[in-house]
């Protein structure tokens, strides 16, 4: 059996924060639509883009993970 290298490992933990990111903003997203919604279209529309973000900062983690690694 072959040992987890240390990119594995961080590859895993920048997919787990990316994931938990995102939750996090959805979550909050969703709690200010359900109080306000009538602006929900703008809530949506500042989630989405800082969901992009978030994915974008984690590819980022990747690429630079895998060419360390």
């Amino acid at each position: 059996m072959e040992p987890i290298s240390l990119t594995a490992v961080g590859l895993g933990i920048i997919v787990l924060g990316a994931g938990y990111g995102i939750g996090k903003l959805a979550n909050g997203a969703m709690e200010a639509m359900a109080r306000q919604p009538e602006i929900s279209s703008k809530i949506q529309t500042a989630m989405i883009v800082a969901a992009a973000l978030i994915e974008g900062a984690a590819l980022f983690a990747i690429v630079v993970a895998l060419l360390k690694g």
